[in-house]
């Protein structure tokens, strides 16, 4: 048995996370403060739909009140930071708010993990962070010195800050950049789950570019394999930081992801484009050598097949069935 601290653990990978470290038997101390960036209802909702779990405790906190942070850990927990504020376009109008929750946020986590004690850290990073400069795939070891949006620059300063200070108090970190989630208990402002929900409602999706970007969709639960493995590379792991990609393994432009959610639905969407909006990149992709080879990550659900079982939650879970 594992103990686990997982921060953002309401919200949607942390609620699938926890269900998957309850499985395998881990004790689980989840936090979130219920940021208003989306409903409160929702992340409830989340919770009740993981029930009471064998082995979790849940407490409701900021994480810039580091010293209560520190009093749920001890030096044999294993810290999976998750919590951010999330979105591209939302930062734009929202640095501060960014730069409070995802830098000084990070500062707090690795100063109660140093007070503490804990060693071993997960880092839930970003493919954001690459920028548009990147050379596609995206490797690790690219330079990634070129975010075009507040958000990837909050989540390049964590890695930044994480990799600055692990050497110095002992941490082994595994920083992870995350490939555009998707899945049952999405965010609500995501494209899968907006579009979702404008498609039933009759209403015309707006998309932006010229039809040729493209994203790497990774499934929830495709994340939630590559979270567990690098938790256990952080048993052996030498001290400092290491960054994972993890992504889907299969690059989707936008027109072909509407495709496939208004194939599940059963209906026929209303578009119109506009032009690329400020802080989006044109594309993103995985180069999974690493995490293939270090972690034994390898994605196993396809996006038709991911996209089925959203589309399955979001009826269950909105009471939309037509």
């Amino acid at each position: 048995m594992t103990r686990v601290l997982v921060t953002g653990a309401a919200g949607f990978i942390g609620s699938h996370l926890v269900e998957a470290l309850s499985r395998q038997g881990d004790e689980i101390i989840g936090i979130d403060n219920f940021d208003p960036f989306y409903p409160r209802a929702m992340k409830e909702r989340n919770l009740a739909e993981m029930g009471r779990l064998a082995g979790f405790t849940f407490h409701e906190l900021d994480l810039l009140d580091a010293a209560r942070l520190q009093s749920h850990l001890t030096p044999d927990t294993v810290l999976i930071h998750l919590a951010a504020k999330a979105g591209v376009r939302p930062s734009l109008a929202d640095p501060v708010g960014y730069a409070r929750a995802n830098v000084a946020g990070t500062a707090a986590v690795a100063d109660a993990a140093r007070g503490a004690g804990v060693s071993r850290i997960l880092f839930g990073s970003s493919s954001s962070v690459y920028g548009d400069s990147t050379p596609v795939p995206f490797r690790e070891d690219a330079i990634a010195i070129e975010p075009v949006s507040p958000y990837a620059a909050t989540k390049r300063a964590g890695e930044l800050l994480l990799g600055s200070v692990a050497p110095i108090y002992g941490f082994r970190v595994a920083s992870l950049r995350l490939f555009t989630v998707y899945g049952p208990r999405q965010r609500p402002d995501l494209a899968i789950h907006a579009f979702a929900r404008k498609m039933v409602d009759g209403s015309t999706l707006t998309l932006f570019g010229d039809g040729t970007q493209a994203r790497d969709y990774t499934y929830c639960d495709d994340i939630v394999a590559g979270v567990l493995a690098a938790l256990r590379w952080t048993e052996q792991a030498p001290v400092g930081l290491e960054h994972f990609n993890l992504g889907g393994n299969r690059v989707v432009p936008t027109g072909a992801m509407v495709d496939e959610i208004a194939t599940a639905l059963g209906i026929t969407p209303k578009i119109e484009w506009a032009p690329m909006q400020p802080g989006d990149v044109q594309r993103t992709a995985a180069d999974l050598t690493k995490s293939g080879a270090l972690l034994g990550y390898a994605p196993r659900t396809p996006f038709p097949e991911g996209i089925r079982r959203f589309v399955a939650w979001f009826r269950e879970a909105y009471g939309r069935s037509d």
